[in-house]
């Protein structure tokens, strides 16, 4: 009896040991994450491959990043920059035309602002405000320059044009005084307007002028 036991138990021994030993073969197939770890990135075992197209597909999305954060450089070129001041300068000349105070252009090209220039006009009243800011609007029109947004319209406080490259500000004097935008780019350039003698507040009338 005990010789029939024995070759039985060695046997269930056997099988458990075969089953070990089959778990232990099946361990490298269990490994397959690896390979889903290889396509986010190169693996331990750089020496592969697939580790290697992981490290040339890594050194091209450097690349990439590198062009789409120098993309927007070759828009600010000099050629850009001039024909867009003299859009800027025509805003503000329009705005002259319509008796506007104390204009202000300010070149933020160089500060990686979200426009190239700002301007600043203010008016006497609401509503000369509304007038100076509808004829910037038309004469930028004329040229073919539409408005990418407008806001503060019909409130004769506050106007302000968005063009892209270049946005344009109409207040009403007061209120140009207690935001004092200009403030904000203290450091930035100012481009050379040729602005009458009645549009300075230098002048006793120039807030309570005729319109």
């Amino acid at each position: 009896m005990k010789k029939t036991q024995r070759p039985a138990g060695a046997r269930v021994k056997k099988g458990s040991a075969d089953k070990r030993r089959g778990a232990a073969g099946r361990k490298p197939a269990e490994r397959i994450p690896v390979r889903g770890a290889s396509k986010s990135g190169p693996g331990k075992s750089g020496k592969s491959g697939k580790s290697g197209a992981g490290k040339s597909g890594a050194s091209k999305s450097k690349i990439n990043r590198r062009a789409l954060i120098e993309a927007p450089a070759p828009s600010r070129n000099q050629a850009d920059l001039s024909a867009t001041r003299e859009l800027a300068v025509a805003a503000m000349d329009a705005a002259l035309d319509k008796r506007a105070l104390e204009p202000v252009l300010v070149d933020v090209s160089g500060m990686g602002s979200y426009t190239d220039f700002i301007g600043i006009v203010s008016g006497r009243s609401d509503r000369q405000v509304d007038a100076i800011a509808e004829a910037v609007s038309q004469a930028m029109k004329a040229r073919g320059i539409y408005a990418l947004g407008r806001e503060g319209s019909g409130n004769g406080r506050w106007t302000l044009l968005d063009f892209g490259a270049f946005v344009i500000h109409v207040f009403y004097h007061p209120v140009r005084e207690f935001y004092d935008l200009e403030s904000l780019w203290i450091e930035a350039p100012r481009v050379k307007l040729e602005v009458p003698p009645e549009a300075s507040l230098s002048q006793a009338d120039a807030l309570y002028g005729a319109l």
